[in-house]
């Protein structure tokens, strides 16, 4: 096993040197066989515990996880001027090469979010939607089509790409909004969400991804629900890891670890009705979480927010607690 994990570890900073030497990360072929071979890398369920690797290899992952993110930047700013040259942009989304996984995200967090809300959202709000959003518009399409959808991103141009897209849709168009904010500067509106998205690279190191949390965790109301992205074994060289103890304010719900393509796990916490004593918050996160079991589970429970739709198998690992 440990010769397993020091294969990985080799191969992933063997991969990271040629990543990090490259001149530009926007798409290109070599760009992208090498993030292709990263993924590929990291895909295959690992036991490796990511947080005991040695400083050198902790270094290097944080800093391959800020690659990734300037990578997927580039990939999804190039994609809406592509898909803005046809009439309907959003008939053509199977363009983009991941598009597969985000109806496969799309449909795992809906699932899990029908497990734990009692009605059909009327306002979600998306943190970190960038210049093509995807979630919001696969939520959007697939599964939440009375919902509104906010989108947050930090950059205008991104907000401006996102909003060029969804202009042609005549549902759409009326139903997503994009606002040009720092997520850490938004606080009475973030009252009037039920459920609240944030993405995976919103906050790429610890500290900022906390900061951002706490801030939710602050000026959501109480009762609302937080679904984040977190990252499993190796994917967690592409990913930051959300913890259950950093959710101080929430109380997990559950935690799912796909072991099929979808590269991310999922989180989903639910706002404290009322404050919790510090020294209390690593024990009240775990309060009520919920791990799928091993091996291929197909998610039964009840679904009100389900419409008739069929909720395939989805496969994931355990996460023990």
């Amino acid at each position: 096993m440990v010769c397993e994990e020091e294969l990985l570890i080799e191969k992933v900073c063997s991969i990271y040197e040629q990543i990090s030497s490259l001149e530009s990360l926007k798409p290109c072929k070599n760009v992208d066989m090498l993030f292709t071979k990263l993924v590929l890398t990291c895909i295959p369920p690992s036991p490796i515990e990511v947080t005991k690797l040695n400083k050198t290899v902790q270094d290097i992952r944080s800093h391959l996880i800020k690659l990734c993110g300037e990578a997927e930047g580039h990939l999804e700013s190039h994609y809406p001027t592509i898909l803005g040259s046809y009439l309907n942009p959003l008939h053509h989304l199977n363009i983009f090469p991941y598009y597969s996984n985000y109806l496969k995200l799309g449909l795992l967090e809906f699932t899990i979010l029908s497990q734990h809300c009692t009605h059909v959202p009327t306002k979600v709000a998306f943190v970190g939607s960038g210049p093509l959003p995807l979630t919001s518009i696969v939520l959007a399409s697939n599964h939440l089509p009375s919902t509104t959808f906010h989108n947050y991103d930090m950059d205008p141009s991104a907000n401006s790409n996102a909003m060029r897209l969804v202009s042609s849709d005549p549902d759409l168009s009326k139903r997503m909004f994009f606002h040009t904010n720092d997520i850490l500067e938004v606080s009475t509106a973030l009252k009037e969400y039920e459920v609240v998205y944030l993405a995976a690279l919103v906050g790429m190191d610890k500290e900022g991804k906390n900061r951002i949390i706490d801030h939710l965790g602050k000026h959501m109301n109480p009762g609302a629900l937080l679904m984040l992205r977190s990252a499993h074994g190796a994917r967690a060289f592409l990913y930051p890891v959300v913890e259950p103890c950093d959710l101080r304010g929430f109380e997990v719900l559950s935690v799912f670890h796909p072991s099929d393509e979808v590269v991310n796990s999922v989180v989903i916490a639910r706002k404290l009705y009322h404050p919790v004593p510090m020294h209390s918050l690593d024990q009240q996160a775990l309060v009520g979480s919920m791990i799928l079991p091993n091996k291929c589970s197909e998610i039964q429970a009840f679904n009100p927010l389900n419409h008739g739709n069929m909720i395939e198998e989805l496969a994931v690992e355990e996460q023990l607690s």
